[in-house]
């Protein structure tokens, strides 16, 4: 049986379910996310209601009728407005444009009738249902149009582009006719199903969302990227007019383009409340100043149509993110040949150093400029941190954490040292009290500080946001110097810390978060 996906075609056999289709073609998709599948093209179309007619002189949207009267011409429009492609406009008047003909099988009628403004007719013109005609109403008038007697002839109405029918002559033609998709039409079709759904023969099934990056909001575009990273994106808010996805809530980014916000359109909002939440348009949208447009949906619409709050959504980028934090020299070497990029390596350049930084940072001016430089050190001289953003542990003080140090955004922060003095036995990172507002006190220590824990001045001092470290356990003061309710102990580390004590104040300690797969 022949099937679509994600609109390729793929043959399967006969009982093949969602699974199998997905597994053959290889398809996107990530365990857990919704599915989308409709039965076929035609019961699809069967809740299609506007139709574009594309002219040399502009676009026309027509919308049906709701008049139960009109459901056969209607049904004859759905099965035959492909028809009408290629026809000529045979003539025009100062009360209409029709164009044809084609056959139908209706019968006329010699009655007069009058018509409104905007109204779309089948006409059989001398009385003939070989000469069927599509008659676009410019004004009020009344005709004898040999139109069935059903609702007059009057199947649709003009929503769009009346402009242009003003503009058409007889030399002009239709060059093409398209459904025009909406959000309605897809959720009537559709149905969320799970991998064991067996598929029939027309089915059509969509896997996942492509989005095209923005290359005119090159920093914004990385903060889709760090979205959906994991190629899966979780639904925050659902509305009529839009999906939002709030994981990267507080994280700012500049203004950069800004366009209208069409059907497909993904922005992020750059200022104010709800600044970094990330939104794709379900409905067209006038431009706004508070979003950024990161880019659009090239595929999968009908996923974002009907999914709703809670769900997960398997997401691609074409271009993908360029990222060679946290892989070795020669890895970084070796993937940036396959995507054409030419690689300069700068600080420890063996190849299995380890990379911590890149320039340019942002994926589209790489794409742009062709080149990368990556700087590496030693592995032995990365710094693994236990983070503490359990609901029960220092969720607010994680996730300023992970916010300075660039962790909520990169494999690979980095942290500045703001004060270090031999024989202290405790280091201090700058922080950033604008970002540390409002840190109110959480998981502060009871008795003692390890050696090795992450503390943070909360807003109950005047140095809210530092972040300190001790070498020794200490039983009076945190490792900001704070005493004990004033420090938020937000994270571990795993690792050596001798490497830390022999930083200078303005060097740069390199972390990564600690997991099961670097322990």
């Amino acid at each position: 049986m022949l099937i679509e996906i994600n609109e390729k075609a793929l043959n399967l056999p006969e009982g093949s379910t969602i699974k199998d289709a997905i597994d053959i073609s290889t398809a996107p998709y990530e365990k857990g996310s919704i599915l989308c599948l409709i039965k076929g093209r035609k019961e699809f179309e069967k809740n299609i209601n506007k139709y574009k007619l594309k002219t040399p002189k502009g676009s026309i949207i027509i919308e049906m009728v709701s008049e139960t009267e009109a459901a056969p011409l209607i049904d004859l429009w759905k099965n035959k407005y492909k028809e009408f492609e290629n026809l000529k406009i045979r003539w025009t008047s100062s009360n209409e444009v029709a164009i044809g003909p084609i056959v139908t099988d209706f019968e006329p009628s010699m009655d007069e009738h009058s018509y409104d403004d905007g109204d779309v007719i089948l006409s059989l013109s001398g009385f003939s249902n070989e000469s069927t005609h599509l008659i676009l109403s410019k004004e009020s008038h009344s005709a004898v149009y040999g139109a069935p007697n059903n609702n007059k002839g009057v199947f649709a109405r003009i929503v769009g582009g009346k402009r242009t029918i003003l503009l058409l002559s007889d030399d002009d033609k239709i060059v093409s006719v398209e459904p025009v998709i909406e959000r309605k039409s897809i959720t009537d079709s559709a149905s969320v199903s799970d991998l064991n759904t067996i598929l029939e023969e027309g089915n059509q099934l969509f896997t996942y969302v492509q989005i095209q990056p923005n290359e005119k909001s090159s920093e914004s575009v990385e903060h889709l990227f760090s979205l959906i990273e994991n190629n899966r994106i979780e639904v925050d808010y659902e509305s009529n007019s839009f999906l939002g996805f709030y994981s990267l809530q507080g994280l700012g980014k500049p203004v950069e383009d800004e366009t209208i916000r069409k059907r497909g359109t993904v922005t992020i909002r750059n200022i104010g409340k709800g600044i970094g939440n990330v939104y794709i348009y379900r409905e067209d949208r006038v431009k706004a100043s508070s979003h950024t447009t990161v880019g659009k949906v090239l595929k999968g619409m009908e996923l974002i149509d009907i999914a709703k709050l809670g769900d997960s959504i398997t997401v691609k980028s074409n271009p993908e993110r360029i990222m060679t934090l946290a892989k070795s020299q020669k890895e970084a070497t070796d993937y940036l040949k396959s995507v054409g990029i030419k690689h300069e390596r700068i600080g420890i350049t063996d190849d299995d150093a380890l990379i911590v930084s890149q320039e340019p940072e942002f994926s589209i001016d790489i794409i742009k400029k062709g080149t990368i430089t990556t700087k590496g050190i030693n592995k032995k001289d990365l710094t693994l941190i236990d983070i503490f953003d359990k609901e029960t542990e220092a969720p607010r003080s994680s996730w300023y954490f992970k916010k300075i140090t660039k962790l909520v955004e990169k494999p690979i922060g980095a942290l500045k040292i703001h004060f270090a003095f031999p024989g202290m036995k405790l280091t201090m990172f700058e922080g950033n009290d604008k970002e540390a507002k409002g840190l109110i006190p959480e998981n502060t220590p009871e008795k003692c500080i390890e050696a090795g824990k992450i503390g943070i001045t909360n807003m109950s001092k005047k140095n809210v946001g530092l972040i300190g470290v001790r070498f020794e356990d200490n039983g009076e003061f945190g490792p900001t110097g704070e005493p004990f309710n004033s420090t938020n102990i937000v994270g571990e580390i795993k690792t050596d810390l001798d490497i830390i004590e022999k930083l200078k104040e303005g060097e740069l300690l390199y972390i990564q978060r600690y997991n099961k797969k670097n322990r």
